[in-house]
């Protein structure tokens, strides 16, 4: 990402969005989209890293046998299937929450995608680079920059300490004392 410097810029009253000295809150609305976006990316980015495990595979021989045939293979991809659809299922109810209910509504699930989406990414695409072996690591293959790719999006939307303690502090929330069970927030869909 490019650092910029405006000094003495003059924007025209017709260009000024929302009003003067609104531009967080302008930025703030984006955030929410913006997460559902990297999270779907990491989402296809986690499959077509596990398209590449599974070919590879079935195609490397290692002791005699397919790397397929190891059982610590089939656990990943069992593993990584999981994962990648329980962050596809995460994030389109976020999306979804966010489609009927606001931004604001929906900002525990964004919070949690947040999370979910890039340590996933991150995990099954460390498992593809495994069974690639040295080829995982190298411009041969697009793993190693997937990895980098998804690793950097752990930082782009704020660390992930913050984000848990957001979602621990709303969890315990529900529960705190002199709360009617009435009262607690359900999420439908």
């Amino acid at each position: 990402h490019v650092e910029m410097y405006f000094e003495n810029v003059r924007v025209p009253v017709d260009n000024i969005l929302l009003g003067e000295g609104r531009g967080f809150e302008i930025a703030q609305g984006r955030l929410g989209p913006g997460r559902i976006h990297h999270c779907m990316r990491l989402i296809g980015l986690a499959e077509r890293a596990l398209e590449l495990m599974c070919r590879r595979a079935s195609s490397r021989v290692a002791f005699g046998k397919t790397v397929a045939s190891q059982t610590v293979t089939q656990e990943r991809i069992a593993e990584a299937r999981c994962k990648i659809d329980m962050a596809r299922l995460l994030t389109l109810k976020a999306a979804w929450l966010m489609d009927v209910a606001g931004n604001k509504v929906a900002k525990n699930e964004i919070a949690m995608i947040k999370v979910v989406a890039p340590s996933m990414a991150c995990q099954v695409i460390d498992w593809a680079m495994q069974v690639h072996g040295g080829g995982g690591m190298c411009d041969d293959f697009p793993l190693a920059y997937a990895y980098a790719g998804a690793r950097t999006l752990r930082f782009a939307d704020g660390p992930d300490e913050v984000h848990r303690n957001a979602i621990a502090k709303w969890e315990l929330g529900k529960y705190a004392p002199g709360k009617a069970e009435a009262e607690m927030p359900v999420t439908r869909f």
